[in-house]
């Protein structure tokens, strides 16, 4: 960084200020949208204005909790045992619970206090290949907007990033936490990505305990032959969340009096002869590719229901 505050023009010299803010509404696409943070972007003596905002939010019906008797929506009040009494929002404060039971109380200033400067300044700490960073650290991404003042200074950093095929990685706190994140160009701007730390991966019993599991040639053979005949270009527009969409309809009907059926699910069982398994889906795969449904015979099919009753 000295090197980039004497003016000197190395991508290390980049630094992205963000200053935490009350919500605020912006236009994009015609609409508006939250932004989460508001803030400035520097690179030596040359800094510009941008907004943060999420760039993604999970879509699902939401489901309340009734009052079986009279199926009147459910509260959740904050009772004091001690006071015995219910507790209004204004009177909740925070604290963390010692090994003695007691609490330490943390309050607003407490938190601004300990803030680290990445509470005030993200700065790009280095620069990586996207595929040296391993997809089970992504966490949240979001949207970096620049203001109008600071188009040109964004286009700089997104074509840099563009051309030498890098992300940046730096560190930013919010939300009363400090994170890693990677930015790299998006669709003529620039994403964040906000990372898990290491230690937060976690362990599966047995995960990764393959060792005495031997496979032929022919199982590897086929298996590889299996996953070429269903490759394909990836388009996320192709993949949609079918509960969700069973959900509305099944509210839908109920909402006119209609029950709806219950969907039959084949049965299914351990695979014993793996080989066989292998060259029935490689059948199956090659059926679909010429237009039919990837599914079973329908003799098959009442087979099953059959076996199932």
């Amino acid at each position: 960084m000295s090197a980039a505050r004497n003016g000197a023009t190395a991508l290390t010299g980049w630094r992205i200020c963000f200053i935490p803010t009350k919500i605020a509404k912006y236009t994009i696409g015609g609409g508006h949208m939250p932004s989460a943070w508001r803030g400035f972007v520097s690179f030596g003596l040359i800094s510009f204005p941008v907004r943060l905002y999420p760039a993604a939010r999970t879509s699902r019906v939401p489901l309340h909790q009734l009052h079986s008797v009279c199926h009147t929506r459910l509260k959740q009040p904050l009772y004091c045992p001690t006071c015995k009494r219910i507790v209004d929002r204004s009177e909740v404060v925070k604290g963390y619970e010692n090994e003695d039971g007691k609490y330490v109380l943390i309050d607003k200033e407490d938190i601004k206090k300990i803030t680290p400067d990445s509470g005030r300044a993200m700065e790009i700490l280095a620069f990586a290949k996207m595929s040296e960073i391993d997809p089970l650290y992504f966490d949240s991404s979001y949207f970096l907007v620049p203001e109008d003042a600071g188009k040109k200074p964004y286009v700089l950093l997104m074509n840099t990033l563009e051309e030498t095929h890098k992300v940046g990685i730096a560190k930013i706190t919010m939300h009363q936490r400090e994170y890693t994140v990677f930015l790299r160009p998006y669709d003529r701007g620039i994403v964040i990505h906000t990372m898990h730390f290491a230690n937060e991966i976690r362990e599966a019993p047995g995960y990764g305990n393959t060792t005495g599991v031997k496979l032929s040639p022919k199982e590897i053979k086929l298996a590889e032959q299996l996953v070429e005949s269903l490759s394909t270009e990836f388009d996320i527009k192709k993949y949609h969340d079918e509960f969700q969409t069973r959900l509305r309809a099944l509210i839908a009907a109920k909402e006119k009096g209609r029950e709806v059926a219950a969907i039959p699910h084949p049965k299914r069982a351990p695979v014993i002869d793996m080989m066989s398994a292998l060259k029935k889906s490689l059948a199956k795969s090659g059926a679909a590719a010429h237009g039919h449904p990837l599914h079973a015979k329908p003799g098959a099919k009442r087979t099953s229901r059959r076996a199932a009753s």
